[in-house]
């Protein structure tokens, strides 16, 4: 059997529908768009947990955080979960990561959970795992020149890494610009960025105008390391899996040169549902809100907020500079594939591990509300020796990207991994043996005027989207196909009652399909 290669685009904080291939008119990605043109695209893709770590290590293991461990960012992914990079070296493939990995802690931050006035324990239900889970972290890299990681990390025999996002990105790629470009390295950061006064992201450093010019930021990195592995790898004898993992165009904002001013912030539409009206209760959204028009939104962190019009508008045309630059370097990358005659043995896929609101419902960056702009994210999927060119609107999800890999490069899965090989999809839109997913959400931070931190889960069909949280008497149900802006909360309707009693039984009856079967039993009893 002659084994394909594989390569993996993956970005950060990208919604579906930024994109041109996703009917997105105003970005400009024409290399993104032909590998969807060429292949096949998922129209309704959804992540398993909106949140960078987990979903990343959904994507890795193809199994849901519950299952896998790292339930939300704080919380490493045990190396004792299996990932299909691991199964693929085990195959005889050669494997590589450049850019971000985030399968570990990254930020040198306390956590914030579990606050002082939860009761006291001691321990913890499992004991710690062997090996390092600090092979990520930030301040070690910024304070150890000579800092690295053990590899192969999680199936990767190569990495080069980029840790956290803007223009003061660490890990491979800091050490290298200190090293190559010291001038540009002491340039960075908001207190070098160059003046722009009529951006109000800049007064609260979600955005600023880099120095580093375009041919030195983290996205041309990543690209150029890309190509440099694909050159050793056309040189080798084996199969390869190389994960190309840009850090953009998650915030804070920093797109180089001609890519800052691409779009006018003056010429972005507002989402459709940003001045929708909404109908049916939604406490958490209405506080939210409220925290933004009494001057009390906290916008200088990872966290989502209520946003302006001239926020979001800010923020959509640094977002969409930010993507052209990505798809850009794809194009060079792509080049590059057929220049060393890789392509026709290659599949290409693009997908990011979760997206952004980028202001629906008047909100910026994710979060613990599930509308459509966070939990659906693109995936292509390029093979040029299968796919018969088309899309499809049956629903697939991140832990579905793992068994379909396996199995295009003939490794049978292994007992306990959750998504669906979606090759007889790609091949002949083959109807998947699912009618809804299950997305999860936990984390660390006490929102919405909750009492505890936010913890909920998500039933997504085909037609609906149901979200309930821990501790709260309400709950989200949306008609996706009459409203797609999700402005119309169902939940509470009485004509509805019987469709949310169903959809909470179905919800019920997805979560223990999704509990875990691995490890197999080796006796009766």
């Amino acid at each position: 059997m002659h084994h394909p290669n594989f390569l993996l685009f993956i970005t950060d904080q990208q919604r579906a529908d930024h994109l041109g291939a996703y009917d997105n008119a105003t970005v400009h990605t024409p290399h993104i768009d032909a590998l969807a043109r060429d292949g096949w695209m998922a129209r309704r893709c959804y992540v398993a947990s909106p949140i960078c770590m987990p979903n990343r290590a959904s994507l890795l293991t193809g199994r849901l955080p519950s299952v896998h461990g790292a339930r939300h960012n704080g919380i490493p992914l045990p190396f004792s979960e299996v990932t299909f990079t691991e199964r693929l070296r085990d195959a005889g493939y050669t494997t590589a990561l450049i850019g971000k990995a985030h399968l570990q802690n990254i930020s040198g931050n306390a956590p914030v959970w579990p606050p002082a006035s939860q009761p006291p324990t001691r321990g913890e239900a499992r004991r710690p795992e062997p090996g390092r889970f600090n092979q990520e972290w930030g301040p070690s890299w910024d304070a150890e020149p000579d800092f690295e990681m053990d590899l192969p990390f999680y199936g990767f025999e190569q990495v080069r890494l980029v840790i956290n996002h803007g223009d003061t990105a660490g890990g491979h790629y800091r050490r290298w610009l200190r090293q190559e470009y010291p001038d540009v390295a002491a340039r960075t950061g908001p207190k070098h960025a160059l003046p722009t006064p009529d951006y109000v992201l800049s007064q609260f450093q979600q955005a600023w105008r880099t120095q580093v010019p375009e041919e030195l930021s983290t996205t041309s990195y990543v690209g150029v390391q890309t190509c440099k592995i694909l050159s050793d790898m056309a040189a080798g004898d084996k199969p390869f899996f190389l994960q190309c993992s840009f850090p953009d165009p998650h915030h804070p904002f920093t797109p180089p040169g001609r890519f800052w001013g691409m779009y006018d912030p003056d010429e972005m539409p507002l989402p459709p549902s940003f001045h929708a009206p909404v109908r049916g209760r939604v406490p958490h959204r209405a506080w939210i809100h409220a925290q933004r028009d009494k001057g009390r939104a906290v916008k200088n962190t990872p966290a989502m907020f209520g946003a302006t019009e001239r926020e979001v508008r800010e923020a959509l045309a640094l977002n969409y500079g930010s993507i052209s630059h990505i798809d850009e370097t794809v194009g060079k990358v792509m080049a590059h594939l057929h220049q060393l005659r890789l392509a026709d043995n290659t599949v290409v896929m693009f997908t990011s591990d979760h997206g952004d609101y980028l202001g629906d419902h008047q909100l910026l960056w994710k979060g613990p509300m599930h509308y459509q702009g966070v939990t659906r994210v693109p995936f292509i999927w390029r093979d040029p020796k299968q796919t018969k060119p088309g899309a499809s609107s049956q629903l697939c999800s991140t832990i579905d990207i793992a068994p379909t890999v396996l199995a295009r490069a003939g490794c049978v899965p292994h007992n306990g991994i959750q998504g669906l090989s979606l090759l007889p999809t790609i091949a002949a839109d083959a109807p998947l043996d699912r009618d809804a997913l299950l997305i999860e959400e936990e984390g660390q931070r006490t929102m919405f005027g909750f009492a505890e931190r936010t913890r909920m889960r998500t039933l997504q069909t085909g037609r609906y989207r149901l979200s309930v949280y821990a501790g709260a008497d309400w709950g989200e149900l949306y008609d996706i196909a009459q409203d797609p802006g999700e402005s119309h909360n169902l939940w509470d309707d009485g004509e509805h009652g019987a469709l949310r009693h169903q959809l909470l039984h179905q919800l019920a009856q997805t979560m223990i399909h999704y509990t875990d079967t691995s490890p197999h039993p080796t006796a009766l009893a």
